[in-house]
């Protein structure tokens, strides 16, 4: 289970003193318990979920990316390097990412089976692929190219 991957690599880290990795760990650990906090007031009792968690990191690297360019459009490079260290650790926790070409197909086939003429079908086709694909596709490229097949 992906909790206990992170809980051990935090632990990993710690013992081995690498201050980066404990750091990023910990900011998992972090969120993750955020979330579960939010997911226990709705009713769930045992936190949130497998493919919740990985949208929790797609997210979180999400954020880090959107940081570096912010920070070499600044000139600060020691920053971006820093949010670049923790975008390797987090990655460690997701499945491989589909390659473009993959994508490609993946999106082709779902668009075929429901059937999707136009953009206003986009919502569907997204939520099927989300679905299907979820940690192992990088949504916001997703979504642009469903958007150029649809229109």
């Amino acid at each position: 289970m992906l909790r206990t991957r992170i809980a051990d690599a935090l632990k990993t880290a710690m013992k081995s003193k690498d201050a980066k990795s404990t750091a990023t760990l910990r900011l998992i650990m972090a969120a993750l318990k955020d979330r579960d906090i939010a997911a226990r007031s709705k009713g769930n009792k045992d936190g949130i979920l497998e493919d919740e968690v990985l949208g929790m990191l797609q997210s979180m690297i999400k954020q880090r990316r959107e940081s570096i360019s912010l920070y070499e459009k600044g000139g600060r490079m020691e920053l971006a390097q820093q949010e670049a260290e923790e975008i390797a650790v987090i990655e460690e926790f997701l499945p491989e990412q589909m390659s473009e070409d993959d994508m490609t197909a993946a999106i082709d086939t779902v668009i075929g089976e429901t059937e999707a003429a136009s953009l206003k079908d986009m919502g569907r086709v997204m939520a099927a692929l989300k679905d299907r694909h979820a940690g192992s596709m990088d949504f916001s490229k997703a979504s642009a190219l469903v958007k150029s097949r649809l229109s």
